[in-house]
């Protein structure tokens, strides 16, 4: 998987490319808690080059929420492709997240 970031009026946005799996995980995490070391108040995961989620990776994401919520800062999802959206629906997760279809809206939302 690849990560980078992106900083957009005080929001980052997290791209993501590949699968989000137990082997990324470590690396996940030391982004997410880069990010919100700097003062982030939004971070925004664009997953729209994310094309497999298992279990690990749901993990992640449910980290990602938990720290987020615990740093008072505000976490988006974006571009969830099919597969992605379905994991999350299968596994009730999905109304866990502020989930958008396209990152412009998820950017957005923060204003």
């Amino acid at each position: 998987m690849k990560v980078k970031t992106q900083n957009y009026n005080g929001v980052t946005i997290v791209v993501l490319q590949g699968e989000l799996d137990s082997d990324v995980a470590e690396l996940f995490r030391n982004t997410i808690t880069d990010v919100i070391a700097k003062h982030k108040t939004g971070i925004v995961l664009d997953m729209s080059g994310v094309g497999f989620i298992d279990s690990a990776g749901l993990e992640q994401l449910l980290w990602t929420r938990n720290y987020c919520s615990e740093n008072k800062c505000e976490l988006r999802l974006a571009g969830l492709d099919e597969n992605c959206a379905r994991v999350l629906e299968i596994t009730r997760l999905e109304s866990e997240f502020d989930c958008y279809t396209e990152l412009a809206q998820a950017v957005k939302s923060f204003a």
